[in-house]
């Protein structure tokens, strides 16, 4: 690998974060103190960190309803976060939007959505002031295999090809849309293909390589930000639990021995071995980063549970009408 010891470190711990952050909401959710559906993003933390790992805090991103790791990646607090996740009034959305709704507009991170197909309009929405007030910020805006049969990303597609706007579309393929395979709800077998209908390149990445993720979101984000339009990013990965909560294994959708293989492949454990081999990490470098997170989580899990719930007053505040 020819990326300095800094950028391959920075990767790791991206990824690490998410994981961690993952894996103890989920116990959280089994547990009962996380109220309502929660999609993990564990499996896929490759995507996140590799094009995260390019955007600075003006860059914008919009998110998808397994969205918990693009805003871990892009810098996140994990105190607001887990205290949105609680429904507290210390979280990013004062408790109100919940896992599917966090947003942080000083980090550019637009909201994660609970509509399949919701981010791309207004990703482009974002690219179009980008480039209206001639800035050189790039909007990323992240989605399923599932969401790109929505006409949303289509109509969003066309209008940031047009105006050669810069914004990656980076799509998530892990399979599934929801509890159907890519196969059954599309003929096609790469959702990259569809770029070309729109007149703009269209890259497939093994998304469970942080690397291979890294070197081809910079390239697309590059040309962004030079003013050269969009491109669809797909990036091909899997998600290791269920569409919704903790359970991975057993369920009637996929058979237990292919996610087995795919966790063969996992994107942190795969990179920790090659840092290793590599000298550029130890194992006992590996372990007191996963003690520092988890004593970060731990004291932000604390901050949630003692943070009161929205007041009655606030029911109407932040509503639109």
């Amino acid at each position: 690998m020819d990326l300095s010891h800094e950028v391959l470190l920075d990767l790791h711990r991206r990824m690490l974060r998410i994981r961690l952050f993952e894996e103890e909401a989920g116990k959280l959710s089994e547990a009962g103190k996380i109220p309502g559906a929660l999609h993990l993003y564990v499996g896929e933390e490759a995507v996140a960190a590799g094009v995260m790992a390019h955007l600075t805090p003006e860059d914008q991103i919009t998110s998808t309803h397994r969205g918990h790791g693009h805003l871990v990646a892009k810098g996140g607090d994990f105190k607001r976060m887990y205290a949105e996740l609680f429904g507290r009034a210390t979280g990013y959305c004062k408790g109100k939007g919940g896992s599917m709704h966090i947003a942080d507009l000083d980090l550019g991170m637009l909201g994660a959505n609970g509509i399949v197909g919701g981010g791309p309009p207004i990703a482009i929405g974002a690219a179009f002031a980008n480039r209206y007030r001639g800035t050189r910020h790039v909007t990323c805006c992240f989605f399923g295999d599932g969401a790109s049969n929505q006409g949303t990303f289509h109509e969003a597609a066309n209008m940031a090809a047009l105006y050669r706007l810069p914004v990656v579309f980076v799509c998530e393929n892990n399979g599934f849309g929801e509890y159907t395979r890519q196969e059954r709800h599309q003929t096609i077998r790469d959702i990259a293909d569809r770029a070309a209908a729109y007149g703009m390149p269209g890259v497939v990445v093994d998304g469970m390589d942080v690397v291979a993720v890294y070197e081809a979101a910079g390239a697309a984000i590059a040309r962004a930000r030079n003013g050269e339009g969009p491109t669809l990013l797909e990036c091909k990965t899997y998600r290791f639990y269920d569409h919704v909560g903790v359970r991975g294994m057993g369920v009637s959708y996929r058979d237990d021995a292919e996610v087995l293989e795919w966790r063969k492949r996992d994107p942190i454990t795969t990179f920790e071995r090659r840092l290793i081999e590599l000298g550029v990490l130890t194992e006992e470098a590996c372990a007191a980063a996963r003690a520092a997170i988890l004593a970060e989580i731990r004291e932000a899990i604390a901050f949630a549970e003692a943070s009161p719930y929205p007041s009655e007053d606030a029911l109407l505040e932040d509503v639109y009408a």
